[in-house]
């Protein structure tokens, strides 16, 4: 069986080294030249909170967002077709050779990045991805004219999608706001949905999927992170001192809460002979909105996001809330 196994995963690696459209890196056989993560356990599956946005419950959302910081979203409203077709889309655009992407993929509103979440920055150690960043703000008549040459059907599904994603981040962040008793004339510019940003991650297949990570561990930067994976699975989150697995259920969405509720830790897995497909969404304040709460020092979003890159580029990792809370000394 051992053998089996062995010759499955030769097999698997040299499929994956004649992709072209993989990062460069990722070809070198066995991983040659990349930092290993630890290697991924095994994890049981769990079954997070399910919350109707239909019928959204003030009690079921409070318990999810403190003690989860996270849940599973049903009867959200976005059509399953048009999720369907920008997965489709996304996937023919990321498998597109390796430098016609970065030729292609290289505008303020549309970059294509790999090897690390954090775009221009480098993480401790190279993530297992690759994906399209799109910061929705630009999503107007103000963006270049060479960004939209050729991808109108591409571009018209995401603006579909933000409207529909705008929506949801507003309902959930007004039940946020009402359950945390936020003063409604500060916490108007703690979301700014239709200028959040917009992410497609693929990540490709990986014979020595035990090996590395697909996205490490970490918290995210965001107000509210919304999730939308395909079917092949690998998103895990840190509960109870141990990784537990968030499978795929079609016509779901996953949501994430950040700080006063419970910012859960979570990471991707590599899947050893499936490439994976994720559309994230992460709602932010305003640039210069003031973030004022007993438990922090006052601070606005802008500098916020460069704390955070401060923080990457010098220790290569997120330090995240805790750089401003009250008589923390990190």
């Amino acid at each position: 069986m051992e053998s089996t196994m062995e010759e499955a995963d030769v097999e698997d690696e040299k499929a994956a080294a004649t992709d072209l459209s993989y990062p460069p890196v990722f070809l070198q056989p066995s991983g040659a030249g990349l930092l290993p993560a630890s290697p991924c356990t095994s994890a049981a599956v769990i079954d997070v909170p399910v919350l109707d946005l239909h019928r959204l419950d003030p009690v079921g959302l409070r318990g999810a967002c403190r003690d989860w910081g996270l849940f599973r979203l049903v009867h959200h409203g976005i059509p399953p077709p048009l999720s369907a077709a920008l997965q489709a889309q996304a996937r023919d655009l990321l498998s597109l050779p390796f430098d016609a992407k970065r030729a292609r993929f290289c505008f303020p509103g549309l970059a294509y990045f790999w090897g690390t979440p954090a775009l221009t920055l480098h993480v401790k150690d190279l993530n297992w991805l690759e994906g399209l960043h799109i910061p929705l703000g630009r999503l107007s008549s103000s963006s270049s004219a060479a960004e939209f040459d050729g991808l109108e059907t591409f571009w018209s599904l995401v603006d579909e999608y933000k409207q529909h994603l705008a929506r949801i981040a507003r309902t959930l962040f007004e039940a946020m706001a009402a359950d945390l008793k936020l003063d409604a004339g500060l916490s108007a510019s703690y979301l700014n949905e239709h200028d959040g940003t917009f992410r497609i991650y693929r990540y490709p297949k990986c014979a020595r999927a035990d090996d590395y990570f697909a996205m490490e561990a970490h918290t995210d930067s965001s107000v509210l992170s919304i999730v939308n994976q395909d079917d092949v699975g690998g998103l895990q989150v840190l509960r109870g001192g141990g990784w537990s697995c968030v499978e795929p259920i079609a016509d779901t969405l996953i949501a994430i809460s950040d700080d006063q509720y419970k910012s859960v830790e979570h990471r991707v897995r590599v899947n050893r002979s499936k490439e994976r497909i994720s559309l994230c969404y992460f709602g932010f304040p305003m640039e210069d909105g003031v973030i004022s709460s007993s438990r922090y020092r006052e601070f606005t979003y802008r500098e916020f996001k460069e704390q955070v890159q401060e923080d990457i580029k010098l220790s290569g990792a997120k330090v995240g809330l805790r750089r401003f809370r009250v008589n923390d000394e990190s």
